[in-house]
Order: structure tokens, then sequence, then C-alpha cells
């Protein structure tokens, strides 16, 4: 575990000096803003979470695999008010493709009144209701299935890294701890070869995804700013 976390720190130094880059690019508009609090904690978060998909699927597929270097946008709904949606992660593998959300939450977590919501109870007591993961990328799901061939496998996962979070078994099987992604991924690769499903070809995949992608040096930042500057207007996917 201790290579992971260093893996993490690794990662999130150059997130860090990324996004300071990508800072200094936007300054000949307007000030940089500042990031916020949540910002940091979920990169930290989603730092730990690439490490352990990266071990993990090399473990499983050997070089056979991509996993995108940091969060990407999917470039969905082109000409419209928010044409981007951002993914934490995505995975390519031969027995499905992955799109991981990280929430590095503390707290338990409790199944919500429907299938798009949970329930987080903090340390003292006090509980929110909060919109599923699941729900959160459904639609970024979706639109991965109308645009790729309908016998490869799309997949969301959620994944909690904070090791002060607790998930109720109530939730669905998708929603888990780190410590449980390696196996639920093995799992997975089993059932994709028990049930005969289609390989997906890595390769092809990564060039059809990579062609409805916004991959601009400034534009995890831009999209965040929207976000922060609208949050009412925000569609649920973004």
């Amino acid at each position: 575990m201790h290579w992971i976390i260093f893996a993490a720190a690794v990662y999130l130094a150059w997130r860090f000096f990324c996004r300071k880059a990508n800072a200094r690019v936007g300054r000949s508009n307007q000030a940089a803003v500042p990031t916020l609090r949540s910002e940091q904690s979920g990169d930290a978060g989603e730092a730990i979470v690439q490490a352990e998909l990266h071990a993990t699927l090399s473990w499983l597929c050997g070089d056979n695999f991509y996993l995108h270097d940091g969060p990407l946008l999917l470039n969905h709904a082109p000409g419209t008010e928010f044409p981007t949606a951002e993914v934490d992660h995505l995975a390519i593998t031969p027995f499905g493709i992955f799109v991981v959300e990280t929430k590095n939450w503390t707290g338990q977590i409790m199944p919500g009144r429907d299938e798009l919501s949970i329930v987080r109870v903090g340390a003292d007591g006090h509980s929110e209701v909060r919109r599923s993961p699941l729900a959160q990328n459904r639609s970024k799901v979706g639109f991965l299935r109308s645009v790729l061939p309908a016998v490869w496998w799309v997949e969301s996962i959620a994944v909690f890294p904070n090791k002060n979070c607790e998930l109720s078994p109530a939730l669905p099987v998708n929603l888990m701890r780190i410590d449980d992604l390696r196996q639920w991924l093995r799992t997975r690769m089993a059932l994709h070869e028990k049930r005969g499903r289609v390989q997906v070809n890595v390769h092809s995949a990564r060039e059809a995804l990579m062609a409805l992608a916004e991959t601009g040096s400034d534009s995890i930042h831009r999209h965040r700013l929207k976000v922060r500057e609208n949050p009412k207007k925000l569609p649920h996917f973004s």
C-alpha cells in the first residue's frame, strides 16, 4: 500500500504543476481563479485512485489497456451551453470500458430514498442527501454507449479512497472503497470471459474516445471555471 501512496503523491504533484501551468495560460485574459478546497481534496483522492487503477490494470491486462492520464472532458453536446462533461478516470480494457468517479468523502455512506441519491452521515451525526455518483455518471455512460459498438461493455463505478469513509453493504456493488477495487475488476474480467462477451479493441476504442474529447492544455481549467460560475444551470452529468 505504501508504494500506491508514493505513486499517488507523485501523480498529485504532477497534477498540481499542470494546474499551475494551465492557470498561467488563462491569465492573459483574466486573473487565475483560486482552487477550491473541495477541488484540492478531490484531486488528492483522484491521485490515489489513479495509482490503484494503473496498478490493478497492469496486473490484470499487462500492457493491453488504456488509462487516461487524469480527468477527461467528453465533448458530448457541442454547441450547447455546457458542451463538455468531466470524467474523473477513463479506463479501457479488453473486458470493458469503465467510467470511474472518485469521491474523497468521509463519514458513513448509506442508500438514499431512490437510486439517484445517497446519504452521507458525518462524524457529528448530521446527515445530508447527495446525488449518487452512479447517477452522476449515467448520462456519460449513456453517451459512450450511443457512439461505441453495442457489443463493447461500458460501465460506471465510483470509488471512495478516504480511509475515514464507511460504505453500507446495502449500496450497489459499483460503489466501493479503494481496497475493493482490485477484486471488483478481477471479478468483472472473469464474468466477461464466462459470458463469452466480445473483447474491446483497446486501440480502436481509445482512438474513438479521444476524437470525442476536449484535450486542450487549459480545457479542464475552463470547464471547472464555467461550472463554478454557473452552478444552478449545470446539468447533472457535467
